[in-house]
């Protein structure tokens, strides 16, 4: 495969097309953002923050970076990326993709990896820049953006397809951003997804939500896969890495926190529900 960056950025402040300049970017209305020396791009303006450091902290990252190199959860990028892939298949063009909640880029490196002679330009994008510092550092390729999915740094009509994986969709930019024809991937916990280790960190479960089968607004649905499979850690280092990358980390008790603390083996359900759906081919909807 031959990954690039994707480049049909915009302006956070007024949505203007931004070029870059030497180690910035700017847009035509003199709006100027920096490209941090490790070579991601922060796009998210401090007024358009909820807080000081938003999204994971430094410490979940690497956790997260820790137990998805591990290979863990690899049989779930392998189905995102047969379904980015088959629509690759028979396009002689680039497609240009958008991980929107990209973490620290495990599957956009998943699938810039994957065996096919397709083109791609990628962008990862995720509010936490500690997440973002840690995808630039592993992956040279992929345009890497502090930003979030509320208002993203993205031209209209600009990307063949969007995934958001355990991340927090935004449909309307999602359907904003997408050309006509365009796919989104999403990933969701299912019903039984770490049951075990929830079972021993709670007191009690709630009855799981089911999300809802039918499709977002201005979006068709394509189809749903569940990946479900049992996944067994051997050592306390990858089930405190697992607890903290999850946010049972903060919900659970000081006293469920050290049953699985306690634990030197662990055998969980991984259950993820992934649905591809379609922006329609008619005229877009902006």
């Amino acid at each position: 495969m031959s990954t690039d960056a994707f480049n049909a950025l915009a302006c956070p402040l007024d949505g203007n097309p931004l070029a870059p300049f030497g180690a910035c970017w700017r847009c035509p209305s003199g709006h100027s953002f920096d490209v941090a020396r490790q070579g991601y791009l922060h796009l998210l303006p401090v007024q358009k923050k909820r807080s000081l450091d938003p999204g994971d902290s430094k410490e979940m990252v690497a956790a997260r970076q820790r137990f998805l190199n591990a290979g863990y959860y690899r049989p779930i990028a392998e189905v995102v990326n047969a379904a980015v892939l088959q629509s690759a298949a028979d396009e002689p063009r680039t497609l240009s993709g958008l991980d929107a909640g990209c973490g620290e880029g495990y599957y956009l490196r998943e699938l810039a990896a994957a065996d096919t002679g397709a083109k791609l330009a990628l962008m990862g994008l995720d509010i936490s820049k500690w997440a973002t510092l840690a995808a630039a550092k592993q992956d040279k390729r992929p345009r890497w953006v502090v930003g979030s999915n509320a208002n993203l740094p993205v031209l209209p009509g600009a990307l063949d397809f969007v995934i958001c994986l355990f991340g927090f969709p935004v449909h309307g930019e999602f359907a904003r951003v997408l050309k006509r024809g365009g796919m989104l991937i999403e990933a969701h916990a299912g019903p039984s997804h770490l049951r075990e280790l929830r079972e021993i960190i709670y007191p009690s479960l709630k009855p799981e939500k089911l999300s809802a089968a039918e499709a977002p607004e201005d979006f068709s649905l394509v189809d749903a896969k569940t990946v479900c499979y049992p996944l067994t850690l051997d050592n306390p280092g990858a089930i405190a890495d697992l607890l903290a990358m999850t946010p049972h980390l903060y919900r659970a008790s000081a006293e469920g926190r050290s049953r699985a603390e306690a634990l030197t083996t662990l055998t969980v359900t991984v259950e993820v529900i992934l649905r591809r759906f379609a922006l329609p081919e008619s005229d877009a909807i902006y």
